[in-house]
């Protein structure tokens, strides 16, 4: 169970340095939009989206949809089975939130691009906020729980 949790991660961050590495080519010029679409296409996050802008917001919905099911779920469990874990799931439920915010900036800043087509200096430092937040978070999660999750399982009687 709690190398799931990893593989789960690793998916998140191959995924987000994906996105950052586009970006960067269409600031340089190296790339078109268009080049950028087609290989945005080509991710297995892009859920049908065909913009730089819907990639995102599909990205930092399936981010929501990750901290909400440890969140309603997990941690509750985690929680029961192991009460010396309490300080930990504290900070990451603290974490979540912040991520949240965080993932809010970046959907404030795609709406800025709209406004201002070319101009990528406040999404680049969204996502620049949402790469330290989130790598920063997973590795923490993946210290402290990977051990009690191969324990205790996702859920009551999985282990």
């Amino acid at each position: 169970m709690g190398s799931h949790l990893a593989d789960v991660h690793d998916h998140l961050r191959q995924e987000l340095d994906q996105v950052r590495d586009l970006l960067e080519q269409v600031k340089r010029g190296s790339m078109t939009a268009g080049a950028a679409r087609a290989a945005l296409n080509e991710m297995t996050m892009r859920q049908n989206n065909w913009t730089l802008g819907a990639y995102c917001a599909a990205y930092c919905s399936m981010i929501t949809q990750h901290h909400r099911l440890e969140d309603r779920a997990i941690f509750p469990h985690m929680r029961r089975a192991d009460p010396g874990l309490v300080p930990v799931i504290d900070r990451l439920e603290r974490e979540h939130v912040i991520i949240h915010e965080v993932v809010e900036g970046v959907d404030r800043a795609l709406v800025g691009l709209v406004a201002k087509p070319g101009d990528v200096t406040e999404l680049q430092e969204a996502v620049d906020a949402l790469t330290d937040t989130l790598r920063s978070h997973l590795v923490y999660e993946e210290q402290q729980i990977t051990e009690p999750l191969s324990r205790f399982g996702f859920f009551p009687g999985q282990a």
